[in-house]
């Protein structure tokens, strides 16, 4: 591999402007599988009178040769568990946005008989959709969900070989390092955190060979960046509600101050000049914290954030107090009042559920009790640890953890309907349930 010559420059070779134009010829195809195939095994023996690959897939090669990846058949790693795969899925920032890829990609990949693929930043397999017959021969390579797809593992792939090269990459037949995938063509487009240029996973179409439209990689690169745009919008949009509740408490406290989202963004402060971000400890909890450039601080928390106060801290606050309101048929709030003043939140249903469970139980619960309470199931633990860390962007500080509760010093006043028939009349949850029979 290491003597691959410089690209070609004939009509024959293969290189990155004449690629689609001989790829989707539709007399050449089968030609051009033939010609790929050449152009891999001359590589592999390293022949350097042969045409060489395209530079991008030259270099996956080499890497799949240093990883050692067997180049005629596959090579399994064991798969995500079912809990490590519900987890990455819930806390991945790609959840958000995969209803936009898969409207934007799915009605395509279904018609040229193709399936769609999200992974995350480390090449595993996050979700899977399209075309049956499609997933079934997906299946026999190993690519199900909670695989590795990495080039380490697979070599040479549009998922891996986009994660390492950071820009939209189509691979087709041959290409692949692995024999055994050159039926199949892909491509695939990384996707990035808008706000800090992070790599998050990628998103893929894959199918076979013969299958593949030269727009494709079009496609599921305007995708891409369609979905960056809504993460950027959905951060701006959060920003802004928490500037919007934050604005009352920064008025009224004397001194520096800030008020930034769970990941340290600014979205206001008082007394200092704003900062981008702010870096925040790996799990922030209320309290004097240290925090880089600003050394001692304060965090409290607030609806969706932090606030900060920098300088030493003073004297411990007195206790917060939590009310939470059931007492309505349309809806539940919360309401937190603590040394930076009151806000409220409304609650979702399930959330209203969680929280007046953990009100009518102070002692606290495990995530097995609460699933036991909520669903009466007391294995879908994966699903109350979910929606107990949304539940904590908007009260940080006031929920505590080992047990599930509400955090020490916290006074919590229940406000119930005037008849218990009528506690959260649309909730199923065998807890809630019980409390309406008294």
């Amino acid at each position: 591999m290491g003597r691959l010559k410089p690209q070609c420059a004939t009509e024959s070779s293969v290189n990155d402007t004449s690629f689609d134009s001989i790829i989707w010829s539709a007399q050449e195809v089968r030609e051009t599988a033939r010609r790929l195939a050449s152009v891999r095994e001359a590589a592999l023996c390293g022949d350097p009178s042969h045409d060489a690959p395209r530079p991008i897939i030259g270099e996956s090669w080499r890497r799949a040769l240093g990883s050692g990846v067997d180049p005629d058949r596959d090579r399994r790693q064991p798969q995500l568990t079912d809990a490590e795969l519900a987890h990455r899925r819930q806390t991945s920032p790609l959840a958000a946005v995969l209803p936009t890829l898969t409207e934007g990609l799915l009605p395509a990949a279904d018609a040229a008989q193709q399936i769609m693929v999200v992974t995350d930043a480390e090449g595993r397999v996050l979700w899977r959709e399209g075309c049956a017959p499609v997933r079934r021969m997906a299946d026999r390579h190993g690519f199900d969900h909670g695989a590795d797809w990495t080039e380490e593992i697979v070599g040479t792939n549009a998922i891996g070989t986009a994660l390492v090269a950071r820009r939209p990459v189509l691979v087709h037949s041959a290409e692949h390092f692995v024999r055994t995938h050159h039926p199949w063509t892909c491509a695939a487009a990384p996707l990035h955190d808008p706000r800090d240029g992070r790599l998050l996973g990628t998103v893929d179409v894959s199918g076979p060979a013969r299958t593949f439209h030269p727009t494709t990689l079009p496609l599921v690169s305007a995708v891409a960046r369609l979905a960056e745009g809504e993460l950027r919008t959905r951060h701006h949009t959060s920003l802004e509600r928490l500037r919007s509740s934050a604005a009352p408490v920064l008025a009224r406290i004397g001194g520096r101050a800030l008020a930034v989202d769970p990941h340290g963004w600014t979205a206001g402060v008082t007394g200092m000049s704003p900062p981008d971000r702010v870096v925040l400890p790996k799990a922030p909890e209320a309290g004097p914290r240290w925090l880089p450039r600003y050394g001692m601080c304060t965090l409290e928390p607030l609806p969706g954030g932090w606030l900060i106060r920098v300088g030493r801290p003073e004297p411990a606050p007195a206790p917060g107090r939590v009310l939470l309101d059931v007492s309505g048929r349309d809806g539940a709030t919360v309401t937190v009042t603590g040394p930076a003043g009151s806000w409220s939140h409304e609650l979702t249903p399930r959330h209203a559920e969680l929280l007046f469970v953990l009100a009518a139980h102070p002692e606290g619960r495990s995530a097995a009790e609460l699933a036991q309470d909520l669903f009466g199931d007391g294995g879908r633990t994966v699903t109350v640890r979910a929606e107990l860390s949304r539940l904590r962007r908007h009260l940080a500080g006031v929920l505590a953890h080992r047990p599930y509760r509400f955090a020490d010093g916290v006074d919590v006043a229940l406000l119930l309907p005037p008849r218990p028939c009528d506690l959260l009349p649309q909730s199923s949850a065998p807890a809630v349930a019980a409390a309406r029979r008294g």
